[in-house]
């Protein structure tokens, strides 16, 4: 299954499409993000959203969530049901194929590197979890389950290192595409 989710990645990669995610991702973080996070903040006195924690506690995310009230948890749960659906989406797709065209201008066809375009798709499966952990503890709040918020914070964490390893990984096939001149390599 992986190795066909990198070999589509590799038919799909092509300069165009991976600019038009680009713009997706770029107006994402430029427009929509910014604008939900004054929501939570103006709802919550500043506190921000939990999804840009790279690792929270039960005691820190319960507090966080009882700041928002109840208009902002329900706001909050709206957007994690729509927006960061869609969100995950466009920074995988971008990540994957740009990963990918830069990997095949910067390493031969046959290297083992190529397959590293998988790894923006785990920070999209830990991310889409740790949503759904956000959203549960948004919806029973007052509640405060531990083992739930655990989790969360281990998806949390773990999306966080997979799309640090994806930019990484841009940046390695870029600096090797740049010492190719751009040229595909086969």
């Amino acid at each position: 299954m992986l190795d066909k989710l990198s070999e589509t990645s590799k038919k799909y990669a092509n300069g165009w499409l991976v600019f038009v995610l680009l713009a997706g991702f770029l107006s994402f973080n430029a427009v929509i993000l910014p604008r939900q996070e004054v929501k939570i903040k103006s709802a919550s006195g500043g506190t921000g959203p939990i999804d840009l924690q790279l690792f929270y506690t039960p005691e820190k995310v319960y507090s966080m969530v009882a700041s928002y009230g109840e208009e902002g948890r329900a706001a909050y749960r709206t957007f994690e049901l729509t927006g960061d659906i869609l969100y995950p989406i466009i920074y995988t797709l971008f990540f994957a194929l740009a990963i990918t065209w830069l990997f095949q201008r910067g390493f031969p066809g046959t290297s083992g590197m190529h397959k590293f375009n998988i790894v923006p798709f785990g920070a999209w499966l830990f991310d889409l979890f740790e949503n759904l952990g956000i959203v549960a503890m948004l919806s029973v709040y007052p509640s405060t389950p531990a083992l739930l918020a655990w989790l969360s914070a281990i998806f949390t964490l773990v999306k966080w290192l997979f799309a640090g390893a994806s930019v990484l990984l841009m940046l390695v096939g870029l600096i090797m595409a740049v010492r190719n001149g751009f040229k595909k390599q086969t």
